[in-house]
Order: structure tokens, then C-alpha cells, then sequence
């Protein structure tokens, strides 16, 4: 007799189990990787950073830049150049090699002349 009390409560017990999995299934598809104002996708961090790698590869592999003092971040491929170089020419240099790299959409020259 035992047994049989049990079965309804393992019912219930399913049951309820089965609507909280489904439900936060449902949660989970429709939020995904969803971007805010406060932070990117996934996607959107790792294309910042390919972005961000090839503007240094870019710098480091034009003799007329010749420096290690440029730092270069990118947000939504909007690239920042700052730091220290030795002339105009140097700053104009890095400029253009950040500007010819794919994904680039906008480049902010902030680097300082000494």
C-alpha cells in the first residue's frame, strides 16, 4: 500500500522537475550572448581583439614607426592608439597602418610626440 501513496508524489515530483528544466531552457535560448551597454558579445570581444593583434603586428612590422611604447586597444573596431613616439611622421605612420587593417572603423590617434 505504501507504494502506491508514493507514485503521485514521484509524479508530482517529475512534473515539476520537468517544467523548471523547460523553463530555464526557455530562459537560456532567448538571452544567449546578448550585447548590453556595458558590455560586448563574445563575438564582438574576440573580433576586438583579432582587430587588436593585427594593428600590432601592423606597427611592429613598419620600420618607420620603431617603437614598443604604442599601446592599442579596440572597442566595437573603433582602435586607440596611445603612448609615446619619437616624431610626427612616427604618429601619422601608425595611424595609417592601424587604419589599414581589416575591421578597422575608426582609429583615434592619441599618442604623444616627445
Amino acid at each position: 500500500m505504501k507504494t502506491h501513496r508514493r507514485i503521485p508524489h514521484l509524479s508530482s515530483l517529475l512534473a515539476l522537475t520537468a517544467t523548471l528544466s523547460l523553463g530555464g531552457l526557455a530562459v537560456g535560448l532567448t538571452s544567449g550572448c546578448v550585447e548590453t551597454r556595458t558590455s560586448d558579445s563574445t563575438g564582438q570581444y574576440i573580433d576586438d581583439s583579432v582587430i587588436t593583434a593585427k594593428v600590432k603586428s601592423a606597427l611592429l612590422g613598419d620600420n618607420n614607426v620603431k617603437s614598443f611604447a604604442v599601446s592599442v586597444e579596440t572597442a566595437k573596431g573603433v582602435v586607440q592608439l596611445s603612448g609615446f613616439v619619437n616624431t610626427e611622421d612616427q604618429k601619422e605612420a601608425a595611424g595609417k597602418d592601424a587604419r589599414g587593417v581589416a575591421g578597422v572603423q575608426e582609429v583615434k590617434n592619441n599618442l604623444i610626440v616627445k
